[in-house]
């Protein structure tokens, strides 16, 4: 488990779950389409079913009307056809024809009360015309093979309605009642027949109906002839014998109602259909289940658009929301990165001003304490050159205690961020393979070592001697961590960042993982582990300054490091570092051997520092390497030399220096007007060491060794020029 280094805020971040909130928006938006959708489908539904019944309400009447108006008709038709018969009484066909005056005129009268009769004849026993309404005298017509005239002599006494005709008499599109007279004798007299214009019937029925196209109203026989229809579709089209009407009406039934196809016209229809009277008529009534369909769609899609209006702002709205949502999500995510960063900020600035004023001071002791180590470390390095003089155990003594206390010096110049750094482009391969051996020291027997470097493992910039102390400073915390012995694996690889994983900018970085088996740390030793002076080591066991120089070397080579640990299953150190990509070659640090080697030739040496006791060693060891030294205190002083036209071999100049000039100030100054002018710059600082190494100075970190000096000086080491 990955442990952010950064300071947790005091204040507990406002709560926001935008999850919640855009699921609720989701519900919302699901119910705003679902309840509209259902809502509207059912009131489609219930209309629906509405309209039909209604149209069910509407043929019936239809019906009825019709009904009253037929039978009104029928027993009319049958009243004058008695009324005829009564007339005629048993006259037969000769005793007609002599009568045949008065018999047209009281026909005549008879048929002009009622718009409906087209005509009023009386045929005889064979079919002959005897007297008509229309004519006298009558032309010579038989009917003795139609239809009707055989009908209603078969029927007789009742009447008898014929087929749709077009009259002989007339010359109009009609159809007849007929009745049939019988002598008292029951001998057939002849045949009483009234012709009904068929038109009467359509205009009663346009009347009706409104002229409505969707209504049907028709007139039929029992068989299922069509008398009259509107709409009309002429004296040839029958419904067929199999419909559910024609099969009602053959049954006798005597009110009903179907849902059919037309076998005339093609239309469905709801039909309500009734019996007139004693009759074999019927009258039928239709509503079109089309024009239903399509006024129910149409004042569904009024209503739909209705609905659907205020729907649409819901949608909207709510997808408006959505969209405010991921844009406020957005911008809370950005405040409250910003909220964390700024509460970690000051309560880091709290922890920044406590250790910086602890760097201040350690960094002031540190390069003091270095000051002293470099003089003392001069006369012990002259002390050697002169073969001790009886005093080589006592000065061997002190070398060892002077290289502890320059460790320490370092160490505490690298938690304070004030050392001076050496970078240089390491193949952890190799070097790990050198420095297996003093890692392996470091972790002692009981403690078993594995390293692993993944093929194509980039190349990194440190300061090889940060790094391994870094690394060996994380090997004595493994071992401590695991007393009865184990296992400490190092493990290097590539390794891709997103921004989210650690503070560092999203890319590649090389991993340095160094992982242990041993007891591992609680959260509340994680969350310090970093903090300079932090130990849970016992008193005067541990220094707290360990792992404040891992972190410290990461971030100075501009990557950074973290900790997984917990409880009883050990603890993995994961150092990042920015792969090197450059043409700059891998350094290989100079053995003693070559030191001793480069020794320089007499040189003509000028040293700037401020400090006696300094002054005095390097010139000292200088003068006994064989070369010709001159001191100045400050740098103004050492310009004005140089001004004077004095001439050196080698410049080496303290950073800090007295007065109005630096020592980078003076690097820079000797290296724009004496570009040739070879120079080299110490400190025991790291303030302004990019500076100078951007001007192409070389710097020596205090305290150095004298042969680091000594390979400086020497014509085999390359010195940069501006």
């Amino acid at each position: 488990m990955a442990v952010d280094q950064s300071s947790e805020p005091d204040v507990p971040i406002p709560a926001r779950n935008f999850e919640v909130t855009r699921r609720v928006l989701a519900v919302v938006l699901f119910l705003s389409v679902l309840v509209p959708l259902g809502c509207v489908a059912g009131y489609g539904y219930f209309d629906y079913q509405r309209r039909i019944t209604d149209s069910s309400d509407i043929v019936d009447r239809l019906t009825r009307v019709a009904q009253e108006h037929a039978l009104k008709i029928a027993d009319m038709n049958h009243e004058i056809e008695t009324r005829i018969v009564e007339l005629l009484d048993t006259d037969n066909d000769d005793e007609v024809r002599r009568h045949e005056g008065p018999v047209h005129s009281r026909l005549s009268t008879i048929a002009a009360d009622y718009p409906q009769l087209a005509a009023i004849s009386v045929f005889g026993t064979h079919g002959d015309l005897l007297a008509s309404s229309r004519f006298f005298p009558v032309p010579p017509i038989s009917i003795a093979g139609r239809e009707d005239f055989r009908g209603a002599l078969a029927s007789a006494p009742a009447p008898y309605f014929s087929r749709p005709l077009s009259g002989k008499v007339m010359q109009s599109d009609i159809f007849t009642t007929n009745m049939a007279r019988v002598g008292k004798d029951g001998v057939l007299l002849g045949v009483v027949s009234i012709a009904l214009k068929r038109q009467y019937f359509s205009e009663f029925y346009a009347d009706l109906t409104n002229s409505n196209p969707a209504l049907l109203v028709g007139l039929y026989r029992q068989d299922g002839t069509i008398l009259a229809r509107l709409p009309d579709v002429g004296t040839l089209s029958n419904p067929a014998p199999d419909t559910p009407f024609t099969i009602a009406l053959g049954q006798a039934v005597k009110v009903g109602r179907v849902n059919m196809v037309s076998t005339v016209d093609g239309v469905e229809r709801i039909l309500s259909f009734r019996r007139v009277g004693r009759y074999p008529l019927y009258v039928a009534s239709g509503y079109s289940t089309a024009a239903i369909h399509e006024q129910w769609r149409k004042h569904f899609m009024v209503v739909a658009m209705f609905t659907l209006v205020p729907c649409i702002a819901l949608w909207s709205l709510i997808v408006f929301s959505h969209r405010q949502l991921r844009t406020e999500e957005a911008a809370w995510n950005h405040w409250k990165a910003e909220w964390v960063r700024r509460a970690s900020a000051e309560a880091s600035s709290r922890q920044l001003r406590r250790m910086g004023a602890l760097g201040n001071l350690v960094a002031r002791v540190a390069h003091d304490f270095n000051n002293l180590l470099m003089v003392v470390a001069a006369n012990m390095e002259l002390a050697t050159r002169k073969n001790y003089t009886n005093v080589e155990k006592e000065v061997t003594a002190v070398k060892r205690a002077t290289i502890g206390a320059e460790e320490l010096a370092r160490r505490l110049m690298s938690v304070a961020r004030k050392q001076p750094l050496k970078h240089e482009v390491v193949d952890l391969a190799t070097w790990f393979g050198s420095a297996s051996d003093i890692i392996g020291t470091a972790l002692t027997e009981k403690i078993q070592m594995t390293l692993d470097v993944a093929p194509g493992t980039g190349l990194v910039k440190v300061d090889a001697t940060e790094l391994e102390s870094a690394i060996l400073n994380i090997a004595v915390n493994a071992r401590d961590a695991m007393p009865d012995g184990g296992r400490f694996s190092i493990r290097c690889s590539n390794i891709h960042l997103r921004e989210v994983e650690t503070r560092l900018p999203a890319g590649e970085y090389v991993l340095i993982a160094l992982s242990d088996d041993g007891h591992g740390m609680p959260p509340a030793v994680r969350e310090h582990a970093f903090e300079p002076l932090f130990t849970t080591k016992a008193l005067g066991a541990g220094t707290g300054l360990g792992l404040a120089q891992v972190l410290a070397t990461c971030e100075q080579s501009g990557g950074t490091a973290m900790i997984e640990s917990e409880p009883g299953r050990g603890t993995t150190l994961k150092l990042f570092l920015p792969p090197y990509i450059g043409t700059e070659g891998v350094v290989q640090p100079a053995s003693p051997k070559q030191a001793a080697a480069a020794a320089p030739t007499p040189q003509h040496v000028f040293v700037v520092e401020d400090n006696p006791e300094v002054a005095a060693g390097l010139c000292a060891v200088l003068e006994m390497l064989g070369c010709t030294v001159r001191h100045a205190m400050t740098a103004d002083e050492a310009l004005e030399v140089l001004i004077q036209g004095a001439a050196f071999d080698f410049v080496l100049s303290d950073v800090h220096l007295p007065g109005k000039m630096s020592g980078i100030d003076f690097a820079e100054h000797v290296r724009s007007r004496w570009p040739a002018q070879k120079i080299a710059l110490m400190t025991g600082y790291a303030d302004e060491l990019e500076r100078a190494k951007l001007g192409g100075v070389i710097v020596l970190a205090k305290p150095f060794n004298i042969d680091e000096l000594t390979l400086l000086m020497s014509d085999s080491v390359a010195f940069a020029q501006p």
